[in-house]
């Protein structure tokens, strides 16, 4: 039977109970151990796909389709293994499975409640995790204690620990450790209170993560371990990393985290073996060049609305010993200061993903720009789309080219859609076919390869041949649909757009194909 470890934070939100979560995973699996992940969220939206990302940040893209909460992203990249619609879940969809079997009759008339209708169908989650080849569930709930949405994830937490036995759960509960730089001290009282709350609901942490920006004294680890009833070895450390949030786990495993929670489930751990991530942070270490990405986009004001971009090209300058500078504008700045103004000095530029017609065309300027200056460009997703109305407007002379999306809000001509709205929204993994001769079966180094989709909006059929004659170069095909995947174009160094999201697939450990040849053209490009 599977054992679990359960993940709340305390005192102030967006402490980094995501990236320590995946950490502790990554030590885990290290380990030997069979490691499954699953992120709890107490907000009301059944989907995270439809909450805005100047909300909520991106919602990230799992193989089988599921739109999901960002930190889900954290765990593949440090785990290094898909994850899939059962590892991401909120409260409204809680709520609407269980409004839904009263409708159904599945109650027989009982009066629901919150306790135990909505904690049992909490609970029935975790269960449907657990296999044969799972040795550790790991669980985060997402918010902070005292967030009156997450009341009723506790209390199933509470009831879960009594139903198993003692040594096949474990409490990991994060908090924050004030620094008031003025006098020089550090305050223990905002954790003690959190555990407080916690001890409170009936659930005892086992382990505490205290996140600082100074060193922990001794004398105050003993404090926090004395009135939080805590063990003093099991109060951990986490503080600011100096360089890369990929150090995060080696600090958790200079600590003993894996360790105490090992001994805390009577697990047997194998010898750890991080030897391809140190390796990896020893490149980042030691890295001095540094590349300038401009990132054109229509959700810049948010960091975390990209946040698979940007990890990605962190791990294309990985791979090519560089550090990435991130220029962050958004599309609308360039229609308003034009392109060379927003844009010059950049060695690569790279338009993402998105929606609608607002910043569009800033994001058509920054493409020409690069296109005709020869600096290399990465399109995704909008980006591919953007790209070829680009091209058909300014190369092909089709004025007003377009995408009919764009066209559905009364700006262009809908005869002109060079992007035109699929059968069907495409979701999940979808496979590629990689043309010989190009940039991107060089890049990809494979005929056949899948990516992750998410879009409606596909390029027209009936003006492929057109933008063919003209130059461009479709460098990849859907081998069932022949839907145009990539296109390239030629005599530059690098210009590929992709209607897939490749970011969704680069680790740190290994960076995707097509990042890792977009920053080696922009590192060339100096």
């Amino acid at each position: 039977m599977s054992k679990f470890v359960f993940i709340t934070g305390g005192v102030v939100s967006s402490l980094g109970k995501g990236l320590t979560s995946a950490s502790i995973g990554l030590l885990l699996k290290s380990r030997g151990l069979r490691v499954e992940m699953l992120k709890m969220d107490p907000y009301l939206n059944v989907y995270p796909g439809k909450i805005n990302p100047f909300e909520h940040g991106e919602v990230y893209l799992t193989e089988d389709g599921a739109e999901t909460d960002l930190d889900l992203g954290h765990y593949e990249r440090f785990v290094g293994q898909d994850l899939h619609q059962r590892n991401s879940v909120s409260a409204g969809r809680i709520y609407s499975g269980v409004f839904e079997a009263e409708l159904q009759g599945k109650y027989r008339g009982a009066t629901v409640q919150v306790v135990p209708h909505v904690t049992n169908a909490i609970k029935e989650r975790w269960k449907q995790l657990e296999r044969p080849d799972v040795d550790i569930i790991m669980v985060e709930l997402g918010g902070t204690i005292g967030d009156i949405e997450g009341l009723a994830f506790l209390e199933a937490m509470r009831q879960f620990q009594l139903e198993r036995a003692p040594e096949d759960v474990a409490f990991v509960h994060m908090t924050l450790i004030p620094y008031l730089r003025a006098s020089g001290e550090i305050k223990t009282k905002p954790t003690q209170h959190s555990v407080e709350k916690l001890r409170g609901i009936g659930i005892q942490p086992d382990v505490l993560i205290c996140r600082t920006v100074v060193p922990i004294e001794e004398e105050h680890r003993r404090k926090i371990a004395l009135f939080c009833n805590v063990r003093p070895e099991n109060v951990i450390e986490e503080q600011d990393v100096e360089y890369s949030i990929y150090q995060v786990p080696v600090m958790l495993m200079e600590e003993g985290v894996d360790r105490i929670l090992a001994k805390r489930l009577n697990l047997m751990l194998n010898e750890i073996d991080l030897t391809r991530w140190n390796e990896m942070l020893e490149k980042v270490r030691s890295s001095q060049d540094e590349v300038e990405i401009a990132v054109v986009g229509k959700y810049i004001s948010l960091t975390d609305s990209y946040k698979s971009i940007y990890e990605a090209l962190t791990h294309a300058g990985i791979a090519n010993h560089v550090k990435i500078k991130l220029r962050k504008i958004e599309a609308e700045e360039v229609e308003e200061k034009g392109a060379e103004a927003c844009l010059k000095g950049a060695q690569g530029i790279l338009v993402p993903g998105g929606s609608g017609s607002r910043g569009v065309p800033g994001k058509m300027q920054a493409i020409q720009y690069a296109r005709e200056r020869k600096i290399p460009f990465l399109g995704i997703c909008l980006g591919l789309q953007c790209a070829v109305s680009e091209f058909a407007r300014n190369v092909c002379a089709i004025d007003g080219a377009g995408s009919e999306e764009w066209m559905e809000e009364g700006h262009e001509d809908p005869q002109k859609a060079v992007v035109i709205r699929g059968k069907n929204r495409r979701l999940g993994t979808y496979a590629c076919w990689v043309h010989e001769g190009t940039k991107a079966r060089d890049a990809y180094g494979a005929e056949m390869i899948r990516e992750r989709h998410s879009h409606y909006y596909e390029v027209n059929p009936l003006f492929v041949e057109r933008l063919r004659n003209a130059g461009m170069i479709i460098s990849g095909n859907n081998p069932d649909s022949d839907l145009v995947e990539m296109i390239e174009l030629p005599d530059h160094p690098w210009f590929v757009a992709t209607q897939a999201h490749p970011e969704f697939k680069s680790r740190p450990v290994e960076s995707h194909p097509l990042f890792r040849e977009f920053v080696a053209a922009a590192k060339a490009n100096k």
